[in-house]
């Protein structure tokens, strides 16, 4: 799911990792996930990657939030240059 939302710059909501082609489970209590990509001045810094032991946890206003709390973070983080 990082990869797919780093590639693709969207993010990205699973309401079963199980049937996530490719899925990578970073915690075995892990149902569900939302990542966030995390863009400054047109490139890629980072995901915000969040799982959650229950399927369908997250949904199209969690997508919002979580996008608007990384852009708050970008506006408050000082990244290293050669990041942006």
């Amino acid at each position: 799911m990082c990869g797919t939302a780093a590639e693709t710059r969207k993010v990205q909501i699973v309401d079963d990792v199980e049937k996530f082609p490719g899925h990578i489970a970073c915690d075995i209590a892990s149902r569900s996930e939302i990542v966030v990509p995390i863009i400054k001045n047109q490139r890629l810094i980072g995901v915000l990657d969040i799982d959650s032991p229950v399927k369908a946890r997250f949904d199209d206003e969690d997508a919002v939030g979580l996008s608007e709390f990384v852009s708050i973070l970008n506006r408050y983080l000082n990244w290293p240059e050669n990041f942006i």
